[in-house]
């Protein structure tokens, strides 16, 4: 199984080296990258399912970059890291970049440690929604298509014993049905 991937963005080499070590016991891919462009172009080439940015950047600030990632990557979960803490950063970060956690440059590692477990984990689970909500979008639309070329098909009838009635249909239908629903699901 592939390693749950984090990317650091900070233009402060050594803010990177500590958010590493931070990092390091646990089984994480770490990407790190000096600025939001390069940031980018990591995202775009590596399943990253967590951000962690700086606020204070040369290029743009992490509020824009949060913002950008959201409307470019929307499934990947955001956090930002500042050494400059203010009302207006938070509110921008929160509300351009709907961020997920907002922590202050000095930061505590095991809080930071929990968050981003918890990031994971809640990307983890929103993916896993997204791919059942799939199966579950075929498996309906296959009660359609049977329903359309099998009225009643879909409805349950029952014997006095409360026994499942099946409709008088040939075993040569029975294997084409099955197939076509076979073939919709993938």
């Amino acid at each position: 199984m592939a390693q749950d991937a984090i990317l650091i963005v900070d233009d402060e080499p050594n803010v990177i080296a500590s958010l590493k070590r931070v990092f390091t016991d646990e089984p994480y891919e770490i990407y790190s990258a000096a600025g939001a462009l390069e940031g980018i172009e990591i995202l775009k080439n590596n399943p990253v399912k967590v951000v962690v940015s700086d606020e204070k950047m040369p290029d743009i600030t992490g509020s824009e970059f949060l913002a950008m990632v959201r409307e470019q990557f929307p499934d990947v979960i955001r956090i930002m890291l500042t050494g400059h803490a203010s009302i207006e950063a938070a509110m921008k970060a929160i509300n351009k970049g709907e961020i997920y956690r907002f922590f202050t440059k000095p930061w505590d590692d095991m809080e930071l440690k929990f968050a981003v477990r918890a990031a994971i984990d809640k990307y983890n689970i929103e993916e896993e929604n997204r791919r059942l909500l799939e199966i579950v979008k075929r498996q309906a639309l296959n009660m359609k298509l049977l329903e359309r070329q099998f009225p009643g098909i879909t409805k349950l009838e029952r014997d006095e014993n409360d026994r499942i009635l099946l409709p008088d249909i040939s075993e040569d239908e029975i294997t084409r049905i099955i197939a076509q629903c076979e073939e919709n699901l993938y």
